[in-house]
């Protein structure tokens, strides 16, 4: 019988230290070597104190700031550790009502566009993306210039420039980062 559980346990341990230890680890030297801010998780410091990570997205719900996707992971909104969507189809009606409620909320300020753009009323599949896109950012661009009495131009021109394009020029869409755009916010006034 040892000489049937001999092989096997070494085969065992072997690919043991060879997947669980070598593998991880060099992987991790790796992307701290090509990508260090990123395999740090993109952490945001301001005065020593961590303000966030720009890779997930932070739950800005005052009227004085842009607001990212809606997260529904779980009852701490953007918490990555419950990173998950919904699994509602769409015909299920308690979608319906969270999705009219959403567009509800976006639509009391009279001076926004008549319809809001998906991503400012649907979650994403993660619950955690840290950027909305640029007709996103604008169509709260009234809102938040109100809320802040600042000149709409200026507003308008700072979502301008924290649009960022494709990935390598073709891949995904123009994005703005929300944490990004609300810490300029934050600058301006």
């Amino acid at each position: 019988m040892w000489r049937e559980l001999r092989p096997a346990s070494v085969l065992f341990i072997v690919l043991t230290l060879l997947t669980g230890v070598a593998y991880p680890f060099l992987v991790t030297v790796a992307a701290q070597g090509a990508f260090p801010e990123q395999a740090a998780g993109s952490l945001l410091k301001r005065e020593g104190r961590l303000i966030g990570s720009l890779l997930i997205g932070q739950p800005f719900d005052d009227p004085r700031y842009f607001w990212g996707r809606p997260s529904l992971t779980g009852p701490v909104p953007n918490n990555g550790a419950a990173s998950s969507g919904s699994n509602r189809g769409p015909t299920n009606p308690a979608l319906a009502e969270e999705l009219a409620a959403r567009v509800s909320r976006l639509r009391e300020d009279p001076a926004a566009p008549r319809l809001p753009p998906a991503d400012l009323v649907t979650s994403s599949a993660s619950g955690l993306d840290p950027h909305i896109s640029p007709a996103a950012a604008r169509f709260q661009v009234t809102r938040v210039a109100t809320a802040r009495g600042l000149a709409l131009d200026a507003v308008i021109a700072l979502v301008e420039a924290h649009v960022e394009g494709r990935t390598f020029g073709l891949l995904g869409e123009p994005r703005v980062n929300v944490l990004r755009l609300n810490l300029a916010l934050d600058d301006l006034h």
